[in-house]
């Protein structure tokens, strides 16, 4: 249980972490420097679905035969039209742009990049509960330093994310202590959706394979919808993309080692 709390907490350390820049810079970070960390969190996110949920997914159901990829394609592909359905239908506004997504709202500005994050912080969440879920069950090939590589994982890539959103916020005028509460409170959705999942997990354990594809998806969406057009977008990009590779790595390495 202790394992399975720290699990949880680890990524949102990570965030505040990253959103205490704040208190040590005076300035935004520089672009470069946000096309790099850019980078770096989507290899992370890819080689997370790949190596900790997808592959344990097929895994999972190595029985089937070449079936055994039918809950991977279905779980993924159900992931992705989730977010897709979220990001509809959820009023949120991007870091860098002035024109709102979703509905109309009257929600303020603030919240609406909160929503945003919110957004993009849910498959993480959902990522680490349901790899630590599938452990706590003893489900083959998932393992509990899998499921805390993962958390590691998400934590270091969730770092330069809490400074990229906190430090904007500090750009615009809020004080050091109000733009670090923003950048620490985006990340608490990861260990109240992490939370979720583990609970539903134990009732459904028939469709963990499911549930951890479903999660790969989700950030999937997240790194494809967001993540790279940022990363790519102006100048610097190929700066993204060695942050990208070492990402991707570093999640390859903790996964394949820790697991």
């Amino acid at each position: 249980m202790t394992t399975l709390v720290l699990g949880l907490i680890i990524p949102l350390l990570g965030t505040m972490l990253g959103s205490a820049f704040v208190f040590f810079m005076k300035e935004d970070l520089p672009e470069r420097v946000q096309k790099t960390l850019l980078g770096f969190a989507s290899g992370v996110m890819v080689a997370a679905s790949v190596w900790s949920l997808l592959i344990p997914s097929m895994e999972m159901e190595e029985a089937q035969g070449a079936w055994s990829v039918l809950p991977a394609a279905v779980g993924f592909l159900l992931g992705i039209g989730f977010l897709l359905a979220l990001d509809d239908l959820t009023p949120h506004l991007h870091l860098g742009t002035d024109k709102p997504e979703g509905p109309r709202s009257k929600l303020s500005r603030t919240a609406m990049l909160a929503l945003a994050v919110t957004i993009h912080n849910l498959p993480e969440g959902m990522a680490v509960g349901v790899v630590f879920a599938g452990a706590e069950q003893g489900a083959a090939h998932l393992t509990l330093a899998s499921a805390v590589a993962v958390s590691l994982g998400i934590a270091i890539q969730n770092i330069p994310e809490g400074a990229i959103i906190s430090m904007p916020m500090r750009a615009a005028g809020n004080s050091r202590w109000r733009s670090f509460l923003i950048g620490s409170l985006s990340g608490a959705v990861e260990p109240l959706g992490g939370l979720a999942v583990v609970l539903l997990a134990s009732l459904l354990t028939p469709v963990l394979p499911y549930m951890l594809s479903f999660a790969a998806g989700a950030m999937f969406y997240v790194v494809i919808e967001e993540l790279i057009p940022e990363a790519s977008s102006g100048k610097h990009s190929n700066l993204s993309t060695i942050g990208f590779a070492i990402g991707f790595v570093l999640m390859m390495v903790l996964d394949v080692v820790m697991g």
